[in-house]
């Protein structure tokens, strides 16, 4: 269950609630160990759903435990996800397309690409 947060901490608590670390993109610490996911940061308000992207990255030749994380994700948006806040809700679904894997430089590194859609209630 979730406690009363901003957006900011309701985004947060989510991408952390899969078993692993999170970070939005632009703080990812530089002795952050894979698997983690990094998430972009997107707010607005009530009448305009907007996509929010995340990543789960692992060090490995395996897709395996990022397809689970993937999976868990996805499951957990089978119906709209409900998160309450300080003032309003945010309900946030699957995107289109929801998963995609992708390559990196770092041939040892894996990536699954998440797409969402999130809309703030919210003033």
């Amino acid at each position: 269950s979730y406690r009363i947060m901003n957006k900011a901490q309701a985004i947060q608590a989510f991408w952390e609630s899969f078993g692993v670390p999170a970070y939005e993109e632009s703080t990812v610490p530089d002795d952050a160990v894979m698997p983690y996911i990094t998430y972009s940061m997107v707010a607005d308000s009530i009448g305009h759903p907007i996509p929010m992207t995340g990543s789960i990255w692992d060090k490995t030749y395996s897709w395996t435990g990022l397809s689970q994380i993937a999976d868990q994700i996805s499951d957990e948006l089978v119906q709209v996800k409900s998160i309450p806040l300080d003032v309003g809700f945010i309900y946030i679904t699957r995107g289109t397309t929801f998963a995609q894997r992708m390559v990196d430089e770092d041939d040892t590194v894996r990536r699954i690409y998440i797409n969402l859609m999130v809309e703030y209630l919210t003033p």
